[in-house]
């Protein structure tokens, strides 16, 4: 949304992201009972996109994103340090919903609220004309990002179709620690391809 003074900035926007309430009520209804917390991670000049799903419980309580073991194993994923990681200036990381979600009867996260994509996703992109790589990690961003209804392994050994700019993954997860050990071509494949296509988007 354009100011009086002019164009909006990427941190004003991320601000304006920040100061969402619109899941309040939402969020109120959960088992965990909890206000919103949006976590607004980029700044315009980020070449590489980490889409995700949204926040845990333990992002929400730290206000960082990924600052739990899906984040650990993302991190190795791309072969990135934790300085570099969170280096706003060089990674934008863009969840589906910016807020957790909480959690079902069965304590397991809820998916991303769509209204929060429908209500900044678009804006953020257009806030980040430099990225040059979009990591999409899980489903949701999958789907959102790419319009693919398939099943996420289809997807995700489909990757050379999306390469060099796009790359699939699974969520990192220690749920999905199964399907890591079912498709080892993930790791032996996909991941030193990935690492060095992010060093050289970053370098």
């Amino acid at each position: 949304m354009p100011s009086a003074s002019g164009p909006e900035t990427a941190g004003e926007l991320a601000g304006r992201i920040r100061a969402c309430r619109l899941c309040a009520d939402r969020f109120a209804a959960t088992r965990t009972a909890h206000a919103p917390r949006p976590v607004a991670w980029f700044r315009p000049g980020a070449r590489l996109l980490i889409a995700g799903q949204a926040p845990g419980a333990r992002v929400h309580a730290s206000g960082r994103p990924f600052t739990d073991p899906s984040g650990d194993r993302l991190r190795d994923w791309l072969g990135l340090d934790d300085a570099t990681f969170y280096d706003r200036d060089r990674v934008a990381i863009v969840p589906m919903a910016f807020c957790f979600p909480g959690y079902d009867a069965r304590k397991a996260d809820l998916p991303p609220p769509p209204l929060c994509a429908a209500t900044w996703h678009g804006q953020v992109m257009q806030a980040l004309p430099g990225v040059r790589l979009k990591v999409l990690v899980g489903a949701h961003a999958i789907r959102w990002h790419l319009g693919a209804k398939a099943p996420l392994t289809g997807v995700v050994k489909g990757w050379r179709d999306h390469w060099p700019d796009v790359m699939p993954l699974p969520h990192p997860s220690w749920r999905n620690t199964a399907w890591l050990k079912r498709n080892p071509w993930f790791g032996d494949e996909v991941l030193p391809v990935l690492r060095a296509r992010v060093r050289e988007v970053l370098s």
